[in-house]
């Protein structure tokens, strides 16, 4: 297992760049709050469009559950300075990624500071912004039709010389995927509970193969969750704040909980989406 993430090959034209794994940010070099200065009074009073989406996004808040379909809002056709005000106002929460989808299109997400609110913008095979959406979900729905094609199954060939654990862990992969229903619980495979040799590792990344999709969340040190070429197999790695993997992991699932927003912060992020309202668009 790659050392930062399931690893993409140099010449693969599918690769993803994410941010490098990183100590948090004394609170002293954070930026101030934009919302608190006089340039975002004056802003606020030249983009009503911020004004009245809020409290649409605070209602889709109040009424979303974990397993019901999100809320999306387009904001592509926004004008620019109303996008940069929504920008500032969401701002950026701890999961952060990006997601490829058929013909060359990408998507950047960005969850705000709410948790349950996401940031989604597509690009095209040359970069051009094709897309600007807000979505209110546990997850955007990018996530999972990105890797609705994926196979379900996989084949290999025989073990590699050196190779220790990967051929009955690859079998146990293959049953718990190839019978993977919607709602079923996670089921987690862990390193190091058992020895593998460096062959093994590579000979099962070599198997299960990159996926469409990269996300990582940062708390109090860094995961890393991350697609394999197998549906519903994910790569799912913690980091301390040096950067070093304290648990490193693969999870059969439809989406791994550390990337999920709860049942209740969709509650919380409304109370404050609101008071940021209150405060600064009324």
């Amino acid at each position: 297992m790659n050392k930062d993430f399931w690893s993409v090959p140099q010449d693969d034209d599918a690769a993803m760049m994410v941010r490098p794994v990183g100590r948090e940010v004394p609170r002293s070099a954070r930026p101030v709050n934009f919302l608190a200065t006089s340039d975002a009074t004056a802003m606020i009073e030249r983009c009503p469009g911020t004004a009245s989406l809020l409290p649409k996004l605070i209602d889709a808040l109040r009424r979303q559950e974990v397993d019901q379909p999100g809320v999306l809002f387009d904001i592509t056709e926004v004008p620019e300075q109303d996008r940069d005000l929504i920008t500032q106002t969401l701002g950026e929460g701890e999961v952060q990624g990006e997601a490829v989808l058929p013909f060359g299109v990408r998507v950047q997400i960005q969850e705000a500071v709410m948790a349950g609110v996401w940031r989604l913008r597509f690009t095209d095979s040359t970069d051009r912004l094709v897309g600007d959406y807000i979505e209110v979900a546990s997850i955007p729905a990018v996530v999972q039709q990105a890797c609705s094609a994926l196979p379900a199954s996989f084949g290999h060939g025989p073990a590699p010389e050196g190779a220790m654990n990967v051929m009955p862990l690859l079998a146990e992969i293959a049953d718990r995927a190839g019978r993977h229903q919607s709602g079923d619980p996670a089921h987690v495979i862990t390193f190091s509970l058992f020895p593998m040799t460096s062959q093994d590792m590579e000979f099962l990344q070599a198997t299960l193969g990159n996926g469409p999709v990269q996300l990582t969340s940062r708390g109090y040190g860094t995961c890393r969750v991350v697609s394999t070429g197998v549906r519903n197999v994910w790569s799912v790695q913690f980091h301390n704040t040096m950067g070093a993997i304290i648990l490193n992991t693969l999870e059969i699932c439809a989406i791994p909980a550390v990337a999920l927003a709860a049942k209740e912060d969709f509650g919380d992020s409304a109370i404050r989406l609101g008071e940021i309202e209150e405060a600064y668009f009324k």
